[in-house]
């Protein structure tokens, strides 16, 4: 039987060509981001790899269509789920200009979102083989790493999504259950933009590669894309 991945925001950037890539290599990819309706290219992965393939209506900041998809996995256990869903938040972010309502929104989609779709999918995932949940974060949210300062709100939850997925590698290290972040990179995406380092290809492709090598002994684990590990 194929491996499975789960996929959040998985319509654009590096969550859709994951997408791609993990399907190419003969995956089941469980795809979801808000919009169905309008994602279109991903419509036409799962047209190219069929049932191979499965599109999920998901806003990771509502619990009902979370607790719906984990309902409707009961039976498939997912290998790897991979909360790739996030938003840099207000981007102007200095001292005396940080907006309270925007920074709030950016915890709830980076911070506390993550950890409540981990929640919901902790028995899936320890059902499969793999036994990996993934999050992708940011070197911003490393501490050691901030020498420049600015970037108080997409830094601020990024950091604190460091946190509570280092606790949830201790939590369900016993599970057999590894919990790993991972920085894509400086990637030409909408969020990265044109200036961006590396392609959208190279860091999923990276990103794929590095997922195929997580195991338990990894759990806790701040990785670089290309495998090397960060400081907190």
């Amino acid at each position: 039987m194929a491996s499975t991945i789960l996929i959040t925001g998985a319509n654009r950037g590096i969550g859709f060509e994951l997408t791609q890539q993990y399907a190419e290599a003969g995956w089941r990819v469980v795809a979801c981001c808000r919009e169905p309706d309008k994602a279109q290219a991903l419509d036409g992965v799962r047209s190219d790899y069929g049932e191979q393939v499965s599109i999920h209506r998901l806003d990771v900041t509502n619990s009902e269509p979370i607790k719906a998809l984990v309902t409707s996995m009961e039976d498939t256990p997912i290998d790897i789920l991979l909360n790739n869903a996030g938003i840099y938040g207000q981007r102007d972010a200095s001292l005396g200009n940080i907006d309270e309502d925007k920074w709030l929104e950016t915890f709830r989609v980076n911070t506390i979102a993550p950890i409540k779709v981990m929640e919901a999918f902790i028995d899936v995932v320890a059902a499969s083989k793999r036994k990996v949940f993934a999050t992708i974060t940011s070197k911003m949210g490393s501490m050691a790493d901030n020498t420049s300062g600015g970037s108080y709100v997409y830094r601020s939850s990024k950091a604190a999504l460091n946190a509570v997925m280092k606790s949830a590698a201790n939590d369900l290290e016993g599970r057999g259950i590894s919990v790993v972040v991972i920085h894509p990179g400086w990637v030409r995406t909408d969020m990265g933009g044109p200036s961006a380092l590396l392609s959208v290809e190279q860091s999923a492709k990276s990103i794929r590669e590095l997922l195929g090598r997580v195991s338990i002994e990894d759990t806790g684990k701040f990785f670089n894309y290309d495998g090397t590990v960060i400081p907190w």
